[in-house]
């Protein structure tokens, strides 16, 4: 098993809803109003007067071999719009109850 961290702009929103459905991902934890900021391009996303856009959340545990379908879904989404943003990141589940 693995995880997923998917930290993505709020416009994102329907379609990350989209890709779980068509990938079959029904158990995920969604955060909403994340804030942050990319480590190389990234504007920050604050909520604030300066910089109001907001990001979101969302962590999966999957099949290994459902992650590079996660990922390349992922990227594609990313080259929709660069400015968006969206990025995701892996690691192992050693255990869960």
């Amino acid at each position: 098993m693995k995880a997923v961290l998917i930290v993505f702009n709020q416009a994102h929103t329907e379609r990350i809803e989209y890709m779980f459905e068509r990938l079959g991902i029904r158990g995920y934890t969604w955060w909403s109003d994340v804030r942050g900021r990319g480590t190389e391009t990234g504007d920050p996303r604050m909520g604030t007067h300066t910089w109001p856009e907001m990001n979101s959340a969302s962590l999966l545990i999957i099949p290994d071999e459902k992650v590079d379908t996660v990922l390349e879904s992922v990227r594609k989404l990313d080259g929709i719009n660069k400015e968006v943003g969206i990025r995701a990141f892996v690691w192992d589940i050693l255990q869960a109850v």
